[in-house]
């Protein structure tokens, strides 16, 4: 798993939130076993007190669990991930439109560049043409 850590925003929040993607684009599959604390700290380059911190956070949630002898689980409830995983998009979306919105683009120029970057129609300079 990659980890990208920046400044400016708490650490655990961050693991929290990389964590929450790993779990619903299916790196850590539904009822799987994730490494323990000590090896996701050591991965991540973070305190290993500040990952259990987001690990605790995670299982608050019920999208872990802790078993006494087998470390954590990610939640066997494939539901519970889907429902994250569309809250997450919708809120991606949200910021998205407003971002637009923010640029003075019209919901048809919104529209033209989502389907133009779909096609693969970006430009060399990663931009695309309205």
């Amino acid at each position: 798993m990659e980890w990208n850590i920046t400044g400016g925003r708490p650490v655990y929040i961050q693991l929290v939130e990389q964590l929450e993607l790993a779990l619903v684009n299916g790196t850590f599959p539904p009822g799987s076993r994730i490494p323990a604390v000590r090896e996701l700290a050591a991965q991540a380059g973070v305190n290993p007190n500040t990952m259990q911190r987001a690990l605790q956070e995670l299982e608050s949630r019920g999208l872990l669990q802790a078993q006494r002898t087998a470390g954590r689980t990610v939640t066997a409830e494939p539901e519970r991930l889907q429902t994250l995983r569309r809250k997450r998009a919708a809120a991606l979306a949200a910021e998205f439109l407003r971002q637009m919105n923010a640029l003075g683009l019209t919901r048809d120029e919104t529209e033209q560049l989502l389907h133009q970057a779909a096609q693969g129609g970006e430009s060399n300079d990663g931009n695309c043409d309205l």
